[in-house]
């Protein structure tokens, strides 16, 4: 490839080994603009994650479980696709010594060391970015939209009572300034939100905030209008080319900066002269429980979003067999139904819309090249969602195309029972994801079987889907705390045959025993794909209790026939 040469090239002429290339930029979000993806540009790897390692004579393409098949199809030629580098054995590459080049503005400090570290290698800061020295031309775009401000009543909470929060962090923990640097956090500090994500509503930009509450924000000044101005006259506006020299001029202050999204290159510049502090940015904790305003709107899109998607399930079951129904056209059409609410702005994650052995690829991304047609006889996969006005959604639902496979009917019971565990489970103060993870697998390892991905994410307020601290994973230790929003996900995928995937979000809420959760996802479950026999007592009366719940919410939307649909899939089993 013309690209990997080229990119060898420059790594010969400024002395180093090789090269690293992560997904991000330097806003670190999950969703990166494609004139900004450096690493699709040289490996053509579409997914949220990935790190390329480019050397004089070898590629390696580091992924998680997610994505491992996708991966070995778009880059297997010119990569060898391996694990998450930080799970690999010490030194198991053999790059011992080597000196690999990166640019200091895309990786935070505690990631390279433990990079370093594990690899045998020395990391090398180049201030040039190397990949975008051999793009031909700089990428046109359009100028994105401007930055805007959410009102009090919409999020429940002004800016003002969330920075008097912050500043009680401050005094705690006897921080003078601090940088933020993740756009969500910045984003739900002041109540505003922008259009420089194609998924989320983020306004990318950065923050400088003293223990006397001074705001220094650095973004693009031509996304900021005299509206904002006015309703944000509170902050000063800067220049985000202006951010560098800023900090230079502090000195001797106690600096508190996220190790997760602070770069190197500005971590370093702070480091000079001040007293550091990295932690995990305080507004991830903050935001991550919802007020009372957040969960009553987060509710009411769901609604909307469920009725779009049941109304979609009832095409695709309705049409399949009369007409030709393919991946892309399904996608197009879910679309289509999400967007007659007028509530609605567009997609919260590029749709997921799998049949046959593509559902096996966890975050497959249909295009011309892989697109099938809906099959008699297959099962169909499709895990989307939305961003509203005011809220977030992701919802996965498989559902039978006729199929009468008794094994994939006892796989799919038992996804269930691990998504039934885990919505029937009993919160206590110390519980965390890794405890729920385990409970969500309990069943389906029964068969020894497993899936390659956590069982559940944090999700936004009209913000990013994928949002911390808290998820449903097998390393998570953070306390799970009421108002907190997650997906509950469990699945299984056959290489080459299938994938299957139930998913609702849900929210922790306090009871008299204790914390459960309470779901926000409304749409039927396919009942074709059950096992009745291999459920008890409690998961029928459950999955029974569900539908119910789920015709009286959505009822209101159908019309006659899709009445008629939506009554027969939540009928008792």
């Amino acid at each position: 490839m013309e690209k990997i040469k080229k990119l060898k090239n420059k790594i010969k002429e400024f002395n180093l080994d090789g090269y690293l290339i992560p997904k991000n930029d330097q806003y670190f979000n999950e969703y990166v603009p494609l004139y900004q993806d450096d690493l699709q540009y040289i490996t053509n790897f579409s997914g949220s994650y990935g790190l390329a390692l480019i050397l004089k004579k070898r590629n390696f393409l580091f992924v998680d479980g997610r994505y491992t098949i996708q991966a070995n199809i778009e880059s297997g030629r010119y990569f060898k696709v391996l694990p998450h580098p930080l799970l690999l054995k010490k030194n198991s590459l053999n790059l011992k010594n080597m000196r690999i080049g990166f640019d200091p503005k895309l990786f935070n400090e505690n990631f390279i060391k433990k990079f370093s570290n594990k690899l045998g290698i020395e990391c090398i800061a180049i201030n040039n970015n190397l990949v975008k020295l051999i793009k031909k031309k700089k990428n046109s775009f359009k100028k994105k939209k401007n930055f805007y401000v959410l009102d009090d009543t919409v999020t429940g909470k002004s800016w003002f009572n969330k920075v008097k929060n912050l500043k009680k962090y401050f005094i705690k923990n006897k921080i003078d300034i601090m940088l933020l640097t993740s756009s969500e956090n910045i984003a739900w500090l002041l109540n505003i939100r922008g259009h420089d994500s194609d998924y989320s509503p983020l306004p990318n930009c950065f923050l400088v905030i003293d223990k006397k509450m001074r705001i220094f924000l650095f973004c693009d000044l031509d996304k900021v209008d005299s509206q904002f101005e006015k309703k944000h006259s509170f902050i000063h506006l800067l220049k985000i080319t202006e951010l560098a020299n800023f900090l230079q001029r502090i000195k001797n202050q106690n600096f508190l900066i996220d190790n997760l999204t602070c770069s190197i290159f500005y971590k370093n510049m702070i480091e000079k002269y001040n007293n550091i502090s990295q932690k995990i940015d305080p507004i991830y904790f903050l935001k991550s429980q919802k007020n009372k305003i957040e969960l009553k709107n987060t509710k009411k899109i769901h609604e909307y979003d469920g009725a779009a998607l049941t109304k979609f399930l009832f095409w695709v079951k309705n049409n399949y067999k009369k007409r030709k129904i393919t991946e892309l056209t399904a996608q197009e059409k879910l679309l289509k139904f999400r967007k007659k609410f007028k509530k609605f702005k567009y997609p919260s994650f590029p749709t997921i819309s799998s049949t046959g052995p593509n559902g096996a690829i966890v975050h497959y991304n249909v295009s011309k090249k892989t697109n099938r047609v809906l099959k008699r006889g297959n099962i169909y996969l499709v895990d989307s969602g939305g961003q509203y006005h005011y809220g977030t959604t992701d919802v996965t639902r498989t559902i039978s195309l006729d199929n009468k496979s008794k094994k994939i009917k006892e796989i799919f019971t038992r996804v269930l029972q691990g998504h039934l565990n885990l919505s029937n489970f009993i919160i206590k103060k110390n519980t965390s994801g890794s405890i729920l993870d385990r409970v969500a697998r309990k069943n389906l390892k029964s068969m020894k079987l497993d899936y390659a991905h956590g069982t559940g994410h944090g999700v936004g307020y009209f913000l990013n889907v994928h949002e911390g601290p808290q998820s449903i994973s097998r390393l998570n230790k953070v306390k799970l705390k009421p108002g907190m929003i997650l997906s509950n996900e469990p699945g299984y995928y056959k290489k080459g045959k299938f994938g299957i995937r139930i998913e609702n979000l849900i929210f922790i809420k306090k009871t008299k025993r204790g914390m459960e959760f309470d779901n926000l996802t409304y749409a039927p479950i396919d009942k074709s794909l059950i096992d009745k026999k291999l459920l008890n007592k409690k998961e029928i009366l459950w999955l029974n209790s569900y539908h119910k719940k789920v015709y009286q919410t959505l009822k209101r939307y159908m019309d006659k026939k899709e009445l008629n649909f939506l009554k027969k899939s939540c009928s008792n089993i």
